[in-house]
């Protein structure tokens, strides 16, 4: 069984934000995930807007090619 439990790593001391789920010896695998700064992870809206790329006015006008099968 594999179980995750999130924690915080501070000052050389592991703080559990949940009790542990057995008290027999079990293996555990520790991985470290660096703190992301949000203010550089939050999407702008419009942000590939210099890409130049358009949604053209009649883009849910039906496709002439399907004629033939409607």
């Amino acid at each position: 069984m594999v179980k995750a439990i999130e924690g915080t790593y501070e000052n050389g001391q592991l703080t559990l934000n949940e009790t542990f789920p057995t008290s027999k010896k079990t293996k555990v695998v520790v991985l470290i995930l660096e703190d992301e700064n949000p203010a550089t992870t939050q999407r702008k809206p419009g942000g590939l807007s210099h890409l130049g790329g358009s949604i053209p006015v009649d883009f849910n006008a039906p496709l002439d090619d399907l004629n033939d099968y409607m």
